[in-house]
């Protein structure tokens, strides 16, 4: 695309083997303020339960918290996995957030339980989990508690979600990787997330972001269709460096759909693995929809990403064994990307 690319950040709060939640919240938060000072435009945390690579189990807590840390970067969820709860609650939730931090706040939805399904169950014990059919309903109701435009045939028209006096309400964006989510925003007229990060079945990505242009209606909420693509990087000054780096990313995500995750594990462990047939064979596979190397190598995979997509506007994932790489990473992909660091 000839259009400059608009880059943004999506942590999963990743967590190192042997260390523990705690550090890796903090450096969630630490990465946000230095991320910011770099120029990324928006900072989304996720949310995952019972996983042990990764942290973040409250999105809602952490915007707070990075919101409360940062000036002018937009914070959000990215997302928040709206199945689990009532819509009353996140849109009271999120409006806090957003007259605490005005203009500032974004809210990701997602629909996946962001676990196993036993964990989904206890999230939702003693009651059942929600039946997914619902989630359509819990989207629109998110939007109209935020807006204060519940329908008169609603049963809860009366609910107001307080606080009622607001600057600006969250903008609300609709994450996915499948058709059908790519449908439903644009059938609400939304923004719409596609996670190219989660490395299953990427290579339809393209044709799920057309479609969600080519069904799109305009809503009150938004004219045009917009799309943000999430993609996982790692970046380093040499490419051999980089792959030496994203070797751990590689070995955890293995270990992650294999049920064998305890964190990140250390590049010297991801190093010296004796991978299996199908073991390498999955990680080739995974490898390829990373965008992997020196700067002048990611900022063209990048700039691909962005035309295969059709849109400028990416998110980037960075996951690895040590922090400071994963500060380096973020900065060289601002450098090379032209990212305009913050003056005041």
């Amino acid at each position: 695309m000839s259009q400059k690319l608009q880059l943004s950040v999506v942590d999963q709060s990743p967590m190192r083997e042997g260390s523990n939640a705690g550090v890796a919240l903090r450096e969630t938060i630490q990465l946000a303020v230095a991320t910011e000072q770099m120029g990324y435009q928006r900072y989304w945390v996720a949310e995952h339960h019972n996983l042990p690579n990764f942290a973040g189990t409250a999105p809602e807590v952490m915007v707070g918290q990075i919101a409360a840390h940062t000036k002018s970067i937009r914070v959000g969820s990215g997302g928040v996995m709206l199945p689990h709860y009532s819509s009353l609650k996140v849109a009271e939730t999120f409006r806090i957030l957003d007259s605490l931090y005005p203009d500032r706040i974004d809210l990701g939805i997602g629909r996946a339980p962001g676990s196993d399904q036993i964990t989904a169950a206890a999230l939702a014990y003693p009651s059942m989990p929600k039946d997914v059919r619902h989630f359509p309903q819990q989207v629109r109701d998110v939007i109209n508690y935020l807006n204060h435009t519940q329908p008169d045939d609603h049963p809860f028209n009366e609910v107001l979600a307080a606080p009622e006096e607001s600057e600006t309400v969250p903008q609300v964006w609709l994450l996915g990787s499948r058709y059908e989510s790519a449908f439903m925003a644009a059938k609400m007229g939304l923004p719409f997330a596609y996670a190219h990060f989660f490395g299953m079945g990427a290579t339809d990505g393209p044709q799920i972001v057309e479609s969600y242009r080519q069904n799109f209606e305009a809503s009150e909420y938004l004219s045009a269709p917009l799309v943000n693509v999430g993609v996982q990087v790692l970046c380093a000054d040499t490419e051999e460096e980089a792959r030496r780096i994203a070797a751990s990313r590689n070995l955890g995500r293995l270990r992650s759909v294999t049920g064998r995750a305890k964190g990140v594990p250390h590049p010297d462990l991801a190093a010296s693995y004796k991978y299996l047939a199908n073991e390498w064979q999955f990680i080739e596979q995974y490898s390829r929809n990373c965008v992997d190397g020196d700067p002048q190598q990611v900022k063209e995979g990048l700039e691909k990403v962005a035309e295969d997509y059709q849109t400028p506007d990416l998110s980037v994932v960075t996951i690895c064994y040590h922090y400071e790489d994963r500060v380096r990473s973020y900065e060289l992909v601002a450098e090379v990307c032209g990212l305009e660091p913050l003056t005041t």
